[in-house]
């Protein structure tokens, strides 16, 4: 088994992201397994800060890593909250999905449903190790729109008020098997084991 390294501390990104590797002879293994502290993420898109937060864990582990960047851009709120979308309400831990999901809705309250469309943006980096000059960046994204209410149980983030036209419900109705074959993390993933395949 290859070892490497999940550079995030996101529980439901690991089930996902072990689940979709599991078949390729990866252990993915969180980075909290070697006390490994989040990175700042500095950077102002989606692919600088899974390259930082890939750096950072290869740096600290010696092993190859992965990061996930992720979020969710909103077109009634120019984007927003994009790269901010973990910490958009400004809390950390469990509840910063409770207070993230009130703010959004509070953001939209006023916006009709055909101007709620958005869609979640994944970036996905593979680095060998520190020094990697060429690391795999691999990209996901999956449009939808902002439900008025949350719907459903399963999933993380955001899931609860995004609807999936093709679905015809919010991802926190998918199960862990339909969500994987076609939201932004595993289109970025199934990209990944493409192009792993020549690199690893």
């Amino acid at each position: 088994m290859h070892k490497v390294v999940l550079a995030s501390s996101n529980k439901g990104k690991l089930v996902e992201l072990q689940a979709i590797l599991k078949r390729r002879d990866v252990q993915l293994l969180p980075q909290s397994d070697f006390s490994v502290s989040d990175a700042d993420e500095t950077g102002l898109s989606f692919v600088e800060n899974a390259l930082i937060k890939a750096r950072h864990a290869c740096l600290a582990t010696g092993l190859p890593a992965i990061a996930d960047d992720s979020g969710i851009e909103v077109d009634a709120l120019k984007g927003e909250p994009g790269i901010y979308s973990a910490r958009y309400a400004g809390s950390h831990g469990p509840e910063a999905d409770v207070d993230n999901n009130v703010k959004l809705l509070r953001e939209l309250e006023d916006i009709a449903e055909a101007d709620r469309t958005a869609r979640f943006q994944c970036v996905i980096t593979y680095m060998r190790h520190a020094k990697d000059p060429m690391p795999l960046i691999c990209q996901g994204t999956w449009e939808g729109r902002i439900l008025f209410s949350e719907e459903g149980e399963n999933g993380f983030g955001y899931d609860p008020l995004f609807y999936v036209p093709s679905q015809r419900c919010a991802s926190a109705k998918l199960d862990a098997v339909t969500k994987n074959a076609i939201s932004h993390r595993g289109q970025a993933l199934t990209q990944l084991l493409k192009c792993w395949n020549s690199h690893h």
